[in-house]
């Protein structure tokens, strides 16, 4: 079964967003526990976290289908000692505040050596940082996210994500979300059935399906290879329809968060009934 849903608002509180996801019809979603734009915010009180998992018991969202996602300004790759280690405490933060929501996945993106360093050292650093972040927490899963390569950014090659899961010690609490215009702009091809079986063959020999969390499900702005980062609704960009109806009817993609980031929320009710139309 395909699991869909977008990422919801959490404002006013993170209780508010299971019933937002409800209210598009979503089977899944991902949301921040906190301002992603912030450092450090509040602890969760009480109330947010029965509250939350009342509501996502009211709703029937599960634990597996929930995949948030930690703040932007973090990066557990930063080549400057101080600035790392204000990463990872801060990194360690959000996997703590999943924790106590009873949230099983922590999405976050590996990191910049910002021009400062090889990929090879900073991609160390992730996982150095990854090994640090899990050692203090109990349960939660680590899920890197692919990036599109924009900039100084590590993880835009499946390498690059086999070799941070190659240096995580505890393989049980580590995993990957694949964004679909991510993983086209860095130059994997998804626009026909050739293409798609051939990258995600790719996948599957560099990191394995078994290590496949969650997804992005985004359309692209730009074009293939391009290494830009910017989202387009579903059919309507570079990748188009074709790839979402193949991914809609393979069943590697069963029973895992398929969260959509395209730039018009309020069209995700839309989106959503669009993709389970094409599902044969």
């Amino acid at each position: 079964m395909k699991y869909i849903g977008g990422h919801v608002s959490a404002a006013g509180g993170v209780e508010n967003a299971p019933l937002n996801a409800k209210a598009i019809g979503a089977k899944a979603f991902a949301l921040f526990t906190k301002n992603q734009r912030k450092w450090f915010a509040k602890p969760l009180t009480e109330e947010n976290i029965n509250l939350f998992k009342e509501n996502c018991e009211k709703e029937r969202f599960s634990s597996e289908h929930i995949l948030p996602h930690d703040s932007y300004l973090i990066n557990l790759g930063h080549p400057e000692s101080e600035k790392l280690i204000k990463s990872q405490k801060a990194f360690l933060d959000e996997l703590q505040r999943c924790e106590q929501l009873g949230l099983k996945y922590l999405n976050f993106h590996p990191g910049s050596h910002l021009g400062q360093y090889s990929e090879d050292e900073c991609l160390k650093n992730v996982s150095e940082s990854i090994n640090l972040a899990l050692s203090k927490t109990d349960y939660v899963t680590a899920v890197i996210e692919n990036t599109a390569g924009q900039g100084n950014n590590v993880g835009y090659k499946f390498e690059h994500l086999a070799q941070i899961i190659d240096q995580v010690k505890d393989k049980s609490r580590i995993g990957v979300c694949i964004d679909t215009c991510h993983a086209y702009t860095s130059g994997y091809d998804l626009r026909d059935e050739k293409a798609f079986h051939n990258t995600f063959q790719q996948f599957e020999d560099l990191i394995g399906f078994q290590y496949l969390k969650g997804m992005h499900i985004n359309d692209s702005k730009k074009e293939l290879g391009t290494r830009v980062d910017r989202h387009e609704s579903i059919g309507k960009g570079f990748i188009g329809l074709d790839a979402f109806k193949i991914l809609m009817n393979d069943s590697r993609f069963n029973d895992i968060p398929l969260i959509l980031e395209t730039p018009n929320s309020e069209i995700w009710a839309d989106e959503i009934k669009l993709l389970y139309s094409l599902k044969k």
